[in-house]
């Protein structure tokens, strides 16, 4: 096959550098991607922070896809242009919707005059589903989401931004452009900021520290974490699958742990105590994906448990450290 192209929009963030991780160890070559362009806002910023992922075969442009009248053209497209900093949400919840709306809407108007040769696949969050009942293990992608008022506001506001650009996007599909929805869940990676509101990001700090990692929850914490590059491997196979009919999976990890249990991972992984305070909140908190469509329609699978996930990240980290 032909040399292909894949465009990053708002790829400067986790995902983005997760995909050019992964394309600078030559891991997209299975789907004969040789060209990465990254659009975002900052995109330039890679270059200066990031060098080591910004080699031959990627170009950087910065842009805001959400009043932009110009992109590249791409074989495959990955829109994953929404912020993932909790405190942006919590900050100023109307602008951060505007926000993902915009990018949307803007894009899906670009793409039926530039990208109708293209395979999309839409970013997407398991947000959408609203809170998951504490009885229900796993959420599939038929489940009929909960009311947006139990969730707390600046999230409801996300998942109902994250809605409406689902449905925008989808409309490309009855346009005649091949598109997919990926409902992406909880990651663990080597570019996964250890500074904000992500726990697993949390505890590899203090693990690389050398500090306890600490569980604050005093309730049942369910959560579950994809490997990066499991990440990539699923959404351009999701691009593969894309088409008129823009086919919605679940992206993420079905081990689930409760926080206490993966805090005890990290620990052991670093030699460092784990401080899990006993449940004393009968409430139960679960955000976790069932992938059963993902498996049995793509044949998509996991290559690393949390355990193995956790000592790649932290490996590769330590080994850049000296």
């Amino acid at each position: 096959m032909a040399g292909r192209s894949l465009l990053l929009i708002g790829g400067s963030g986790f995902f983005g550098k997760s995909f050019l991780d992964v394309f600078r160890r030559g891991q997209l070559a299975q789907w004969s991607i040789d060209r990465v362009v990254v659009v975002a806002r900052g995109a330039s910023t890679l270059r200066r922070d990031h060098p080591a992922l910004v080699g031959t075969g990627v170009t950087l442009l910065d842009a805001d896809v959400a009043r932009g009248e110009e992109l590249p053209t791409a074989d495959v497209v990955l829109h994953a242009a929404a912020s993932t900093d909790a405190r942006r949400y919590a900050a100023d919840p109307d602008a951060e919707r505007a926000n993902i709306l915009a990018a949307a809407e803007n894009y899906a108007r670009l793409a039926e005059r530039l990208h109708r040769s293209s395979r999309i696949v839409f970013a997407s969050s398991g947000a959408v589903y609203g809170p998951q009942p504490a009885d229900l293990p796993e959420v599939a992608e038929d489940f009929v989401p909960g009311e947006a008022s139990e969730l707390a506001a600046d999230k409801a506001t996300y998942a109902e931004a994250k809605r409406l650009s689902e449905a925008r996007i989808a409309a490309l599909g009855t346009a005649g452009i091949p598109t997919a929805i990926a409902r992406c869940f909880a990651f663990v990676g080597h570019h996964l900021p250890r500074d904000q509101h992500f726990a697993i990001g949390n505890f590899l700090a203090d693990g690389l520290a050398g500090r306890p990692i600490e569980v604050k929850a005093r309730k049942a914490v369910y959560r579950s974490y994809m490997h990066a590059d499991d990440l990539v491997r699923w959404l351009m196979t999701l691009a593969d699958a894309a088409d008129r009919e823009a086919p919605v999976y679940n992206v993420g990890s079905d081990e689930a742990l409760t926080m206490g249990e993966i805090a005890q991972v990290v620990a052991r992984r670093f030699g460092v105590p784990a401080d899990v305070p006993p449940v004393s909140d009968p409430a139960i908190d679960r955000y976790v994906p069932s992938i059963a469509r993902a498996r049995a329609e793509l044949g998509l699978n996991l290559s690393f448990d949390l355990a193995s996930a956790i000592d790649d990240v932290a490996t590769r980290i330590e080994a850049e450290r000296g």
